[in-house]
């Protein structure tokens, strides 16, 4: 990995940083503008790059295919592996795009182009304004947001991921399940002692016993409606068992093994569009190939290829998908 300082590249000896009893952590994104509130919103307009391997990015991708934003905002996919150089375009690679704005050879291209003095790391999404040039934003909690909201007139499915009267819910999730689960899968796997990572750990299976219990007799996070709070779940869940059980020694269970969280990410896997947002061969490739720290052959494991597409069961439990989502 590397960080821009200046404009210029640097490539890093360490891999990320780390607090003074070796609990990883991560960086705050830098471009923090709306759409809707310092942009206007537009069809055409924004450009999306992403990594289908990254969960960040894919909630990103999430909630652009379930509100039928293709039209709306476009897409650049990275290559799944990232090296000493940063993320890369190589369109020879399956799934992955060249820069459809700017035939970059590396996203850090983007960055100095929106800013020439740029210092931080380089990470997707980004979100980008090609009419003023410029990133707005490289947040992934926010541009979820502007795409269910500031793009709305522009999708072409009536797909509400924020809806009135659940949002107080799902703003106390979104940030509730941030730390153990989301970034908790990061956390044990870039501790630097084994306190942090036992604490890790700790944090991660204790939230996911939580959660499983509370999906034993409701459809969805916030209740009976499929809300963005489901899309950032849905993310980490999607990568756990082929990845973060492993390559993160996130051990203790499998998803697979709890009785409700199973069948729930089974659910978000069939909804109609997701299919195409999952790439679980970008998603292996780059944990098990880019983080040579973690592990140096770049071996990446056969298994253990959990059927996403069995039936779910879960049509009994009050609420379900928006019409438009129904099949």
């Amino acid at each position: 990995m590397g960080r821009m300082v200046d404009g210029d590249w640097h490539t890093d000896e360490e891999m990320v940083e780390h607090g003074e009893n070796g609990e990883f952590e991560r960086e705050t994104t830098t471009f923090r503008e709306w759409v809707g509130e310092d942009y206007p919103a537009e069809s055409g307009r924004y450009h999306l790059y992403v990594s289908y391997a990254c969960p960040w990015a894919h909630r990103t991708l999430l909630v652009r295919a379930l509100k039928g934003l293709e039209d709306a905002v476009s897409v650049s996919v990275v290559d799944p592996v990232r090296y000493d150089q940063g993320w890369e375009f190589d369109a020879d690679v399956p799934g992955s795009t060249p820069d459809h704005l700017f035939d970059s050879e590396y996203l850090r291209e983007v960055y100095a182009r929106a800013d020439p003095d740029y210092s931080g790391r380089v990470t997707v999404p980004v979100l980008y304004d090609t009419e003023a040039d410029t990133i707005v934003n490289n947040e992934s909690e926010e541009i979820i947001r502007m795409l269910d909201g500031a793009f709305e007139e522009f999708a072409t499915r009536d797909v509400d991921l924020y809806p009135e009267g659940y949002e107080d819910e799902v703003d106390r999730l979104a940030e509730e399940i941030y730390t153990p689960i989301n970034n908790g899968v990061y956390r044990a796997g870039f501790a630097d002692t084994q306190d942090a990572y036992e604490d890790a750990v700790a944090d991660l299976f204790d939230a996911l016993d939580h959660y499983d219990d509370v999906l034993a007799d409701q459809r969805y996070l916030a209740g009976d409606a499929l809300t963005l709070a489901d899309v950032a779940m849905f993310t980490t869940l999607y990568r756990f068992d082929e990845v973060y059980h492993t390559h993160f020694k996130c051990n203790r269970r499998e998803i697979t093994d709890y009785d409700n969280l199973w069948p729930y990410l089974r659910e978000l896997c069939q909804l109609p569009h997701v299919a195409e947002t999952c790439h679980m061969d970008h998603v292996k490739n780059h944990y098990y190939r880019s983080h040579a720290q973690l592990n140096p052959k770049r071996i990446v494991p056969v298994g253990p290829d959990p059927d996403f597409y069995a039936p779910h069961g879960r049509e009994d439990l009050p609420g379900g998908p928006p019409a438009s989502l129904q099949q």
